[in-house]
């Protein structure tokens, strides 16, 4: 069975190498040092314009920081929400978002996020790594899935994938229709164990090395990408 990969990026470079490479999807964010926050249009755009097959999943998070958010960013993010929609419109590839807003006690904000999949409207939302934050993995996937939500981003409540495998293996039989994305951690020499653990059949990983440009920033490396992806081909 084929399993999916998705890789984090942040730049125009990121998603022609994570193409090349073979990747199925891209997560497009800026400022990964933050964690991801919402990309630049511009940044989108070009994006779009540029890949012929890959699959784009945008951020939309205003700060860093924490994931709980005030009325002002939640407007900032619905107005992000519907740029993102426009500009969705005619891609000739898949367009998804990542997002996810939780309560000051580590609960999902379903207020909030209600108002933001009704300005998703036809675009798929994943529920990004906020979940770890929540006290109930289970709970919380049932009422991402009641929302409507397509796809949880998730180590399992631990810091990597790995380490949260069990609780992945949990999630995934949950009986849940979220898909599970697997991420935190993921590299070739584990990634086909993670798979056979936990049976989910999306994994998410950032394969950014220190630019060859010498410009103190990261690139995304079409290696690491081939050689996960080798790993998983190998192991089915």
């Amino acid at each position: 069975m084929h399993t999916l990969v998705e890789i984090c990026i942040d730049d125009l470079d990121g998603a022609l190498v994570a193409e090349r490479a073979g990747a199925d999807r891209v997560e497009l964010c800026g400022n990964l040092i933050e964690g991801g926050t919402t990309p630049s249009i511009g940044l989108l755009r070009r994006v779009l314009d540029s890949v012929e097959r890959i699959g784009v999943q945008v951020m939309v998070r205003p700060r860093g920081g924490n994931f709980v958010n005030s009325a002002s960013e939640l407007s900032v993010m619905q107005a992000d929400i519907r740029a993102i929609r426009r500009d969705a419109d005619g891609a000739a590839v898949r367009v998804g978002l990542v997002l996810g807003v939780l309560t000051r006690d580590n609960q999902i904000d379903q207020t909030a996020m209600r108002r933001l999949i009704a300005e998703a409207a036809e675009l798929p939302v994943t529920f990004h790594k906020a979940f770890d934050d929540v006290n109930d993995l289970g709970a919380a996937l049932e009422q991402l899935g009641e929302l409507g939500v397509e796809r949880v981003l998730t180590s399992g409540g631990q810091t990597t994938a790995f380490d949260g495998a069990g609780a992945l293996r949990d999630l995934g039989r949950h009986g849940s229709a979220v898909r599970i994305l697997a991420g935190g951690g993921v590299r070739a020499h584990n990634v086909a164990a993670l798979v056979a653990s936990t049976g989910v059949s999306e994994v998410h990983l950032r394969a950014q090395v220190a630019s060859p440009l010498g410009t103190g920033t990261l690139a995304t490396d079409f290696d690491i990408i081939r050689s996960v992806i080798g790993a998983l081909a190998r192991s089915n």
